[in-house]
Protein backbone atom coordinates (compact mmCIF):
# COMPACT_ATOMS: atom_id res chain seq x y z
CA UNK A 1 0.00 0.00 0.00
CA UNK A 2 0.93 3.62 -0.68
CA UNK A 3 -0.10 6.98 -1.22
CA UNK A 4 -0.25 8.83 -4.57
CA UNK A 5 0.60 12.27 -5.26
CA UNK A 6 0.10 14.00 -8.61
CA UNK A 7 2.70 17.49 -8.16
CA UNK A 8 1.51 19.67 -11.24
CA UNK A 9 1.10 17.06 -13.34
CA UNK A 10 -0.37 18.01 -17.07
CA UNK A 11 -0.93 16.08 -20.21
CA UNK A 12 -1.48 18.05 -23.67
CA UNK A 13 -2.80 16.22 -26.86
CA UNK A 14 -1.23 17.87 -29.46
CA UNK A 15 0.87 21.37 -29.83
CA UNK A 16 -1.16 24.64 -29.15
CA UNK A 17 -4.32 22.20 -27.64
CA UNK A 18 -6.05 22.69 -24.19
CA UNK A 19 -4.72 20.30 -21.76
CA UNK A 20 -6.53 17.57 -21.01
CA UNK A 21 -5.07 17.65 -17.73
CA UNK A 22 -3.79 21.12 -16.59
CA UNK A 23 -1.44 21.70 -13.57
CA UNK A 24 -3.23 18.95 -11.03
CA UNK A 25 -2.05 19.04 -7.61
CA UNK A 26 -3.59 16.00 -5.89
CA UNK A 27 -2.68 14.03 -2.65
CA UNK A 28 -4.20 10.18 -1.87
CA UNK A 29 -3.84 8.92 1.32
CA UNK A 30 -2.49 4.95 1.88
CA UNK A 31 -5.38 2.97 1.59
CA UNK A 32 -8.27 5.65 0.78
CA UNK A 33 -10.33 5.23 -1.62
CA UNK A 34 -10.32 8.41 -4.43
CA UNK A 35 -13.03 9.14 -6.75
CA UNK A 36 -12.22 11.14 -9.99
CA UNK A 37 -15.89 12.60 -11.49
CA UNK A 38 -16.85 15.01 -14.04
CA UNK A 39 -18.45 15.40 -17.00
CA UNK A 40 -17.20 13.59 -20.34
CA UNK A 41 -13.74 14.81 -21.68
CA UNK A 42 -12.84 16.63 -18.00
CA UNK A 43 -9.80 14.89 -18.06
CA UNK A 44 -10.46 11.63 -15.41
CA UNK A 45 -9.63 8.70 -17.38
CA UNK A 46 -6.58 10.82 -18.73
CA UNK A 47 -5.53 11.57 -15.17
CA UNK A 48 -5.72 7.41 -14.07
CA UNK A 49 -3.92 6.33 -17.21
CA UNK A 50 -1.00 8.99 -16.15
CA UNK A 51 -0.76 7.53 -12.86
CA UNK A 52 -0.38 4.01 -14.82
CA UNK A 53 1.93 5.06 -16.88
CA UNK A 54 -0.34 4.53 -20.11
CA UNK A 55 -0.10 8.45 -21.12
CA UNK A 56 3.53 10.32 -20.75
CA UNK A 57 3.41 13.45 -17.89
CA UNK A 58 4.25 16.49 -20.43
CA UNK A 59 4.82 18.95 -17.28
CA UNK A 60 5.06 17.70 -13.33
CA UNK A 61 5.34 14.44 -12.03
CA UNK A 62 3.58 11.55 -10.24
CA UNK A 63 4.54 10.03 -7.48
CA UNK A 64 3.49 6.26 -5.90
CA UNK A 65 4.92 6.36 -2.07
CA UNK A 66 8.28 7.63 -1.85
CA UNK A 67 9.07 6.79 -5.71
CA UNK A 68 8.99 9.02 -8.09
CA UNK A 69 6.94 7.07 -11.08
CA UNK A 70 6.80 9.51 -14.05
CA UNK A 71 9.06 7.63 -16.16
CA UNK A 72 9.10 4.79 -15.06
CA UNK A 73 7.08 2.01 -17.13
CA UNK A 74 3.68 0.46 -16.28
CA UNK A 75 5.01 -2.70 -15.40
CA UNK A 76 6.91 -1.57 -12.84
CA UNK A 77 4.60 0.59 -10.78
CA UNK A 78 3.37 -1.81 -8.83
CA UNK A 79 -0.41 -1.20 -9.66
CA UNK A 80 -3.68 -3.05 -11.11
CA UNK A 81 -6.20 -1.66 -13.17
CA UNK A 82 -9.41 -3.02 -13.88
CA UNK A 83 -11.07 -1.39 -17.05
CA UNK A 84 -14.53 -0.74 -17.91
CA UNK A 85 -14.32 -3.82 -20.39
CA UNK A 86 -13.48 -7.34 -18.00
CA UNK A 87 -11.02 -8.62 -20.91
CA UNK A 88 -10.59 -11.58 -19.86
CA UNK A 89 -9.49 -14.18 -21.57
CA UNK A 90 -12.59 -16.49 -23.19
CA UNK A 91 -11.14 -20.13 -23.83
CA UNK A 92 -9.56 -19.62 -19.55
CA UNK A 93 -11.45 -20.56 -16.95
CA UNK A 94 -12.68 -18.29 -13.85
CA UNK A 95 -9.50 -19.13 -11.95
CA UNK A 96 -7.43 -19.65 -15.06
CA UNK A 97 -7.87 -15.74 -15.98
CA UNK A 98 -7.66 -15.13 -12.24
CA UNK A 99 -4.38 -16.41 -11.64
CA UNK A 100 -2.91 -14.99 -14.99
CA UNK A 101 -0.70 -12.74 -13.79
CA UNK A 102 0.82 -15.20 -11.38
CA UNK A 103 1.52 -17.59 -13.79
CA UNK A 104 3.31 -15.14 -15.93
CA UNK A 105 5.31 -14.13 -13.39
CA UNK A 106 6.44 -17.56 -12.55
CA UNK A 107 5.22 -17.86 -8.91
CA UNK A 108 4.39 -21.51 -7.42
CA UNK A 109 1.69 -23.28 -8.45
CA UNK A 110 1.22 -24.02 -4.53
CA UNK A 111 0.93 -20.09 -4.00
CA UNK A 112 -0.90 -19.21 -6.92
CA UNK A 113 -3.64 -21.22 -6.35
CA UNK A 114 -4.01 -20.54 -2.84
CA UNK A 115 -4.24 -16.97 -4.01
CA UNK A 116 -6.89 -17.49 -6.79
CA UNK A 117 -9.34 -19.14 -3.92
CA UNK A 118 -8.73 -16.40 -1.45
CA UNK A 119 -9.60 -14.00 -4.00
CA UNK A 120 -12.40 -16.27 -5.33
CA UNK A 121 -13.44 -16.46 -1.51
CA UNK A 122 -13.25 -12.23 -1.01
CA UNK A 123 -15.37 -12.70 -4.13
CA UNK A 124 -17.98 -14.91 -3.63
CA UNK A 125 -16.76 -16.56 -6.96
CA UNK A 126 -15.11 -20.14 -5.35
CA UNK A 127 -18.36 -21.99 -6.83
CA UNK A 128 -17.70 -20.56 -10.26
CA UNK A 129 -13.44 -21.13 -10.49
CA UNK A 130 -14.09 -23.93 -13.15
CA UNK A 131 -16.53 -21.74 -15.58
CA UNK A 132 -15.85 -19.78 -18.92
CA UNK A 133 -16.65 -16.26 -18.64
CA UNK A 134 -18.96 -16.86 -21.47
CA UNK A 135 -21.31 -19.02 -18.68
CA UNK A 136 -21.01 -16.05 -16.17
CA UNK A 137 -23.28 -13.13 -16.03
CA UNK A 138 -21.83 -9.25 -16.76
CA UNK A 139 -21.40 -8.94 -12.47
CA UNK A 140 -19.67 -12.16 -12.01
CA UNK A 141 -17.26 -11.32 -15.11
CA UNK A 142 -16.45 -7.75 -13.66
CA UNK A 143 -16.08 -9.41 -10.30
CA UNK A 144 -13.57 -11.68 -12.02
CA UNK A 145 -11.66 -8.90 -13.60
CA UNK A 146 -11.38 -7.66 -9.96
CA UNK A 147 -10.06 -10.69 -8.80
CA UNK A 148 -7.14 -10.71 -11.44
CA UNK A 149 -6.12 -7.49 -9.95
CA UNK A 150 -6.53 -8.57 -6.36
CA UNK A 151 -4.34 -11.53 -6.34
CA UNK A 152 -1.37 -9.31 -7.87
CA UNK A 153 -1.23 -7.76 -4.02
CA UNK A 154 -0.40 -4.37 -5.56
CA UNK A 155 0.25 -0.96 -3.90
CA UNK A 156 -2.92 0.68 -5.89
CA UNK A 157 -5.78 -0.26 -7.53
CA UNK A 158 -7.10 1.93 -10.57
CA UNK A 159 -10.27 1.18 -11.99
CA UNK A 160 -11.75 3.13 -14.74
CA UNK A 161 -15.67 2.73 -14.90
CA UNK A 162 -15.66 -0.81 -14.22
CA UNK A 163 -19.75 -0.63 -13.85
CA UNK A 164 -20.88 1.31 -16.61
CA UNK A 165 -21.64 -2.05 -18.74
CA UNK A 166 -23.99 -3.39 -15.60
CA UNK A 167 -27.34 -2.61 -15.66
CA UNK A 168 -28.60 -0.15 -13.15
CA UNK A 169 -29.66 -2.84 -10.54
CA UNK A 170 -26.37 -4.83 -10.89
CA UNK A 171 -24.56 -1.52 -10.46
CA UNK A 172 -26.01 -0.43 -7.36
CA UNK A 173 -25.37 -4.15 -5.72
CA UNK A 174 -21.75 -4.49 -7.32
CA UNK A 175 -20.45 -0.68 -6.21
CA UNK A 176 -21.45 -1.68 -2.36
CA UNK A 177 -19.45 -4.60 -3.20
CA UNK A 178 -16.42 -3.31 -4.43
CA UNK A 179 -16.40 -0.01 -1.53
CA UNK A 180 -16.77 -2.71 1.12
CA UNK A 181 -14.06 -4.89 -0.34
CA UNK A 182 -11.96 -2.19 -0.76
CA UNK A 183 -11.90 -1.47 2.45
CA UNK A 184 -11.49 -4.67 3.94
CA UNK A 185 -8.47 -5.24 2.14
CA UNK A 186 -6.60 -1.46 2.70
CA UNK A 187 -5.62 -0.71 -0.77
CA UNK A 188 -5.14 2.71 -1.83
CA UNK A 189 -7.69 2.88 -4.58
CA UNK A 190 -8.68 5.20 -7.50
CA UNK A 191 -11.76 5.30 -9.50
CA UNK A 192 -12.90 6.90 -12.22
CA UNK A 193 -16.81 7.38 -12.95
CA UNK A 194 -19.40 9.95 -14.55
CA UNK A 195 -21.70 9.00 -12.18
CA UNK A 196 -21.98 11.54 -9.47
CA UNK A 197 -23.87 9.08 -7.21
CA UNK A 198 -21.91 6.53 -7.71
CA UNK A 199 -19.04 8.82 -6.75
CA UNK A 200 -21.22 10.09 -3.66
CA UNK A 201 -21.98 6.79 -2.04
CA UNK A 202 -18.11 4.95 -3.21
CA UNK A 203 -15.51 7.62 -2.43
CA UNK A 204 -13.66 8.60 1.12
CA UNK A 205 -12.97 11.31 -1.00
CA UNK A 206 -14.48 13.12 -3.88
CA UNK A 207 -12.34 15.06 -6.53
CA UNK A 208 -14.42 17.08 -8.96
CA UNK A 209 -13.16 17.95 -12.85
CA UNK A 210 -14.01 20.54 -15.20
CA UNK A 211 -12.29 20.81 -18.52
CA UNK A 212 -8.81 19.36 -17.19
CA UNK A 213 -9.18 21.53 -13.81
CA UNK A 214 -9.47 19.96 -10.11
CA UNK A 215 -12.43 21.80 -9.03
CA UNK A 216 -12.42 20.52 -5.18
CA UNK A 217 -11.84 17.26 -3.37
CA UNK A 218 -13.56 16.52 -0.73
CA UNK A 219 -15.82 14.17 0.96
CA UNK A 220 -18.70 13.55 -0.05
CA UNK A 221 -20.78 15.41 2.95
CA UNK A 222 -18.33 18.91 2.27
CA UNK A 223 -19.19 18.54 -1.51
CA UNK A 224 -23.02 18.88 -0.92
CA UNK A 225 -23.00 20.77 1.97
CA UNK A 226 -20.56 23.47 1.43
CA UNK A 227 -19.34 23.74 -2.83
CA UNK A 228 -16.50 25.60 -3.82
CA UNK A 229 -17.83 26.62 -6.66
CA UNK A 230 -21.15 26.92 -9.01
CA UNK A 231 -20.05 23.95 -11.15
CA UNK A 232 -19.64 21.50 -8.21
CA UNK A 233 -22.69 22.48 -6.59
CA UNK A 234 -24.66 21.75 -10.30
CA UNK A 235 -22.82 18.88 -10.17
CA UNK A 236 -23.93 16.87 -7.50
CA UNK A 237 -26.26 16.23 -6.33
CA UNK A 238 -29.99 14.79 -8.56
CA UNK A 239 -31.74 16.33 -9.02
CA UNK A 240 -29.44 19.54 -9.66
CA UNK A 241 -29.27 22.23 -7.43
CA UNK A 242 -31.20 25.23 -8.31
CA UNK A 243 -29.51 28.23 -9.33
CA UNK A 244 -30.87 31.80 -9.72
CA UNK A 245 -28.80 34.99 -10.63
CA UNK A 246 -29.95 38.09 -8.58
CA UNK A 247 -29.24 41.72 -8.42
CA UNK A 248 -28.05 42.99 -5.10
CA UNK A 249 -29.87 45.98 -3.90
CA UNK A 250 -28.80 47.73 -0.26
CA UNK A 251 -27.45 44.46 1.03
CA UNK A 252 -29.41 41.80 0.09
CA UNK A 253 -30.17 39.54 -3.16
CA UNK A 254 -33.49 39.95 -4.81
CA UNK A 255 -35.18 37.52 -7.30
CA UNK A 256 -38.75 37.57 -8.04
CA UNK A 257 -40.24 37.89 -3.93
CA UNK A 258 -36.97 36.23 -2.62
CA UNK A 259 -34.60 38.69 -0.72
CA UNK A 260 -31.64 37.09 0.86
CA UNK A 261 -29.79 39.42 3.23
CA UNK A 262 -25.92 39.56 2.73
CA UNK A 263 -23.20 39.56 5.44
CA UNK A 264 -20.52 42.00 5.56
CA UNK A 265 -17.91 39.46 4.32
CA UNK A 266 -19.90 38.57 1.95
CA UNK A 267 -20.41 42.14 0.28
CA UNK A 268 -17.04 42.44 0.39
CA UNK A 269 -16.13 39.11 -1.50
CA UNK A 270 -18.37 40.65 -4.63
CA UNK A 271 -16.88 41.41 -7.51
CA UNK A 272 -19.78 42.61 -9.56
CA UNK A 273 -23.49 43.75 -8.58
CA UNK A 274 -24.72 39.76 -8.73
CA UNK A 275 -25.25 37.41 -6.66
CA UNK A 276 -25.96 33.58 -7.93
CA UNK A 277 -28.66 31.72 -4.81
CA UNK A 278 -28.51 28.01 -4.74
CA UNK A 279 -30.75 25.69 -3.02
CA UNK A 280 -31.17 22.00 -3.26
CA UNK A 281 -34.65 20.72 -4.04
CA UNK A 282 -35.15 19.20 -0.52
CA UNK A 283 -34.42 22.83 0.71
CA UNK A 284 -37.05 24.36 -1.32
CA UNK A 285 -40.83 24.24 0.15
CA UNK A 286 -44.54 24.84 -0.77
CA UNK A 287 -45.20 28.05 2.06
CA UNK A 288 -47.80 26.94 4.17
CA UNK A 289 -48.51 31.03 4.65
CA UNK A 290 -48.41 32.08 1.08
CA UNK A 291 -44.91 34.18 1.84
CA UNK A 292 -42.09 33.63 -0.45
CA UNK A 293 -41.67 33.16 -4.33
CA UNK A 294 -45.15 32.61 -6.47
CA UNK A 295 -44.52 29.89 -9.37
CA UNK A 296 -46.65 27.75 -11.52
CA UNK A 297 -46.02 24.25 -11.92
CA UNK A 298 -45.46 23.10 -15.20
CA UNK A 299 -44.58 18.88 -14.53
CA UNK A 300 -44.76 16.69 -11.57
CA UNK A 301 -42.36 13.85 -11.17
CA UNK A 302 -44.10 11.20 -9.08
CA UNK A 303 -41.14 8.34 -7.44
CA UNK A 304 -43.63 7.18 -4.54
CA UNK A 305 -41.32 8.06 -1.93
CA UNK A 306 -40.79 11.44 -2.96
CA UNK A 307 -42.08 14.53 -5.57
CA UNK A 308 -40.59 16.48 -7.46
CA UNK A 309 -42.18 19.94 -8.57
CA UNK A 310 -40.88 21.25 -11.63
CA UNK A 311 -42.03 25.10 -11.47
CA UNK A 312 -40.93 28.63 -13.44
CA UNK A 313 -41.50 32.08 -11.22
CA UNK A 314 -43.73 34.05 -11.42
CA UNK A 315 -42.09 36.91 -14.43
CA UNK A 316 -39.28 34.62 -14.68
CA UNK A 317 -40.74 32.19 -18.18
CA UNK A 318 -36.96 31.05 -18.77
CA UNK A 319 -36.02 30.00 -15.22
CA UNK A 320 -37.08 26.81 -13.99
CA UNK A 321 -36.71 25.20 -10.44
CA UNK A 322 -37.67 22.25 -8.30
CA UNK A 323 -38.77 21.82 -5.05
CA UNK A 324 -39.20 18.13 -3.32
CA UNK A 325 -41.71 17.13 -1.53
CA UNK A 326 -43.48 14.59 0.02
CA UNK A 327 -44.12 11.35 -2.28
CA UNK A 328 -48.01 11.21 -3.91
CA UNK A 329 -48.35 14.78 -3.64
CA UNK A 330 -51.38 16.08 -4.78
CA UNK A 331 -49.85 19.15 -6.41
CA UNK A 332 -50.52 18.91 -10.56
CA UNK A 333 -49.48 21.07 -13.41
CA UNK A 334 -50.52 24.39 -13.85
CA UNK A 335 -51.21 25.07 -10.21
CA UNK A 336 -50.14 27.88 -8.14
CA UNK A 337 -47.87 27.92 -5.89
CA UNK A 338 -45.67 29.73 -3.46
CA UNK A 339 -41.97 28.33 -2.76
CA UNK A 340 -40.31 29.72 0.31
CA UNK A 341 -36.54 27.91 1.02
CA UNK A 342 -35.11 26.68 3.74
CA UNK A 343 -32.68 29.91 5.24
CA UNK A 344 -30.15 27.11 6.18
CA UNK A 345 -30.18 25.44 2.72
CA UNK A 346 -28.99 28.74 0.66
CA UNK A 347 -25.70 28.67 -1.02
CA UNK A 348 -24.16 32.05 -2.29
CA UNK A 349 -21.53 32.57 -5.43
CA UNK A 350 -20.50 35.48 -6.60
CA UNK A 351 -22.01 35.47 -10.06
CA UNK A 352 -18.48 36.91 -12.07
CA UNK A 353 -16.38 34.63 -10.71
CA UNK A 354 -18.73 31.76 -9.60
CA UNK A 355 -16.54 31.12 -6.40
CA UNK A 356 -18.48 30.48 -3.30
CA UNK A 357 -18.82 33.76 -1.26
CA UNK A 358 -18.04 33.18 2.16
CA UNK A 359 -20.34 32.04 5.38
Amino acid sequence: MATVSFRGATRVFGEGARPAVDRLDLEIDDGEFLVLVGPSGCGKSTTLRMLAGLEPVDEGSVHIGDRDVTLVPPRDRDIAMVFQSYALYPHMTVAENIGFHLKVKGTPKAERLERVREAARLLDLEQYLDRKPAKLSGGQRQRVAMGRAIVRQPQVFLMDEPLSNLDAKLRVSTRTQIAALQRRLGVTTVYVTHDQVEAMTMGDRVAVLKDGVLQQCASPRELFTRPANVFVAGFIGSPAMNMVTCEVREGAAEFSALQVPLTRAQQDALTSAQVTVGVRPEGLHLSPDEVGMRATINVVEELGSDSFLYCTPEGHPDVTIVSRTAGLSTARAGDAVVLRPDPGALHLFDTASAARLPD
